[in-house]
Parts: structure tokens; sequence; C-alpha cells
């Protein structure tokens, strides 16, 4: 399959990748299930970067994800971050303690600040 048949337009090509899941005897539902997703979580590749769904759809069409998202994917293989210092992954806050989850900052009731 060549690249150039492959729709520019994200409404387009995603048409075109749910022809071609067709085509080979599956679709995205059957996507969600062999890779443990919800459908909806599929479906979500439609709009924004999702290298996991990006990758799994690729590997059913026999392509590479930069075939099919080239404004999402680098030529070597890898993906394109749109946030590279995402701050969840970079927090210097520990999203735990010893005692458990940090809740949220609010003075106890029945404590006053006097």
């Amino acid at each position: 399959m060549e690249t150039f048949d492959i729709p520019l337009d994200s409404d387009s090509r995603w048409e075109w990748i749910k022809f071609q899941l067709r085509v080979r005897g599956t679709n995205l539902a059957d996507l969600a299930r062999q890779n443990d997703l919800n459908e909806r979580a599929i479906r979500n590749a439609k709009h924004r970067p999702y290298p996991r769904v990006e990758r799994a759809i690729a590997q059913a069409l026999g392509l590479q994800p930069v075939q099919l998202w080239p404004e999402r994917w680098n030529s070597d293989g890898a993906p394109l971050r749109q946030r590279p210092n995402r701050a969840e992954s970079n927090s210097v806050y520990p999203k735990h303690t010893e005692k458990g989850p940090v809740g949220h900052s609010k003075t106890p009731q029945g404590e006053s600040d006097a």
C-alpha cells in the first residue's frame, strides 16, 4: 500500500482507516478488545495523539504509524510529543506519602487559624 493513497484530511483519513480495517475483516471494536482498551479510547486517536492506539491501528493495516499520522510521528518511529514536559510526570510533589494519597489542602473542620 502506498502512503499517497492515505487522505491528509483527518476526517477522511479516519473513514479510510475504518474502511481498510473492514476490508481486512476487522474493525475498531475488535482492535479495542484485542488491545484491552475501551472502544472510546480507540476513537480518541481520531482527534488527539494516542501512540498505543496509533501503533495498534497501523499494525492492523500493515503500516507504520508515521505513514498514517505523519504530523504525530517522527520518521525514526518515535511519537512527537505535544507536551514533552508534562506536569504529571515532572511533578516535584509526590502523589502519595507513606500515609497514603495526598488529599486536598483545606483546613480540617474545627481548626482555626487563630
